[in-house]
């Protein structure tokens, strides 16, 4: 499939995307059967679930779901139990990710990025110095890359380590806390991996290319569903829409996890959670910084309030023992959460 191909098939209607979904589901379940394999759902939050109630009314009802439901917001959990998705442990705690590997923050690639700013010495000193500056160096042809290159606002919260690479800018000395961007894999991916090579099952996913991230260039270039040779899997949504994916959990009637709220439609028709648009791990603050309030730690306050003091004050400890949380990486990067937003704002969201 051509980049053109996949956004031709974006702007197909509601109702031919959702019969291109079943018919990928279908041809996906057909080939990996041919290849005496097995196929399983991979369910998390909203998306997912629709996708896994989907999948079952199409009348493939057999198909059994995964996920590490433990991770996952309360909410999400009920509804996982009550579809019978099968539990998968982490191979860490996510208390032991923050406290061996670091925060969540930003998004996966900057963090990958951070995490070698925040160790001095590290190795891949070109790789640091691109980081830094953009400039690629003699590996990289004296050329300059403003895609590798790290955003000024976070080279000077995060540079500390190389401040001498960047003496234009006033770099603040390195925060007292760590940045990973390798929690979900020991968190979610490989044990979910794992699992399906023990069961010998490739796994449908509720990825779409509309939400962005990381993924969304892999999903235009290699369409909804992918056989490769390390990696085969069946993304049935690639192609909807926000607005299509929140339509088919409507007309299915699908269990809605209380932290999304409810569906409701806006006096133009367009389709809103009432509160999240999205869920994920408690702890986790990628894209936090872009979120408005109230954000996801706000709606943990009102949910969980054990839960959010020990994330945001309790979670980890300083050498001294002294106890801290996201909260001081919230307040390294400019993102407000001590003062409780009232209940009623809760029902406010900007519309998707």
């Amino acid at each position: 499939m051509t980049i053109d191909d996949f956004l031709q098939k974006q702007s197909l209607p509601y109702p031919a995307k959702v019969g291109h979904a079943e018919a990928k589901i279908t041809q996906f379940y057909r080939e990996i059967m041919s290849r005496g394999a097995d196929v399983h759902v991979s369910v998390g939050g909203l998306d997912s679930i629709t996708l896994l109630c989907f999948i079952r009314a199409i009348g493939l009802r057999h198909i059994p779901a995964i996920s590490v439901s433990c991770l996952e917001d309360c909410g999400n959990q009920e509804v996982h139990k009550a579809l019978g998705v099968i539990p998968i442990k982490p191979y860490m705690s996510q208390t032991k990710v923050l406290r061996t590997l670091g925060f969540p923050v930003i998004s996966k690639a900057k963090a990958n990025k951070i995490e070698y700013l925040l160790t001095p010495d590290a190795e891949k000193q070109t790789f640091i110095h691109a980081i830094m500056t953009g400039d690629m160096g003699e590996q990289g042809g004296w050329q300059h890359s403003d895609r590798i290159k790290l955003n000024d606002k976070w080279i000077r919260l995060f540079g500390g380590n190389y401040a001498d690479m960047r003496p234009d800018l006033a770099i603040m000395p390195p925060p007292r806390f760590k940045v990973s961007a390798k929690c979900c894999w020991w968190m979610k991916e490989k044990p979910c991996d794992d699992w399906a090579k023990e069961h010998n099952s490739y796994p449908y996913l509720g990825l779409m290319a509309s939400e962005g991230g990381q993924r969304e260039m892999a999903l235009m270039k290699n369409g909804c569903n992918y056989y490769g040779k390390d990696v085969i899997r069946s993304a049935p949504f690639a192609i909807f829409t926000r607005q299509d994916l929140l339509r088919l959990a409507r007309d299915l009637h699908v269990p809605v996890p209380r932290a999304y709220g409810e569906i409701k439609e806006d006096e133009d028709g367009r389709l809103y959670t009432t509160r999240a648009q999205r869920t994920g791990c408690s702890m986790c603050g990628f894209g936090i910084h872009i979120e408005g309030r109230p954000h996801r730690f706000d709606r943990l306050r009102q949910d969980d309030p054990q839960a959010w003091d020990y994330w945001m004050n309790r979670c980890c400890k300083d050498p001294d023992g002294k106890p801290y949380g996201l909260g001081r990486v919230l307040d390294w990067i400019g993102v407000p959460w001590r003062n409780e937003v009232p209940t009623e704002e809760y029902e406010q969201l900007t519309l998707i």
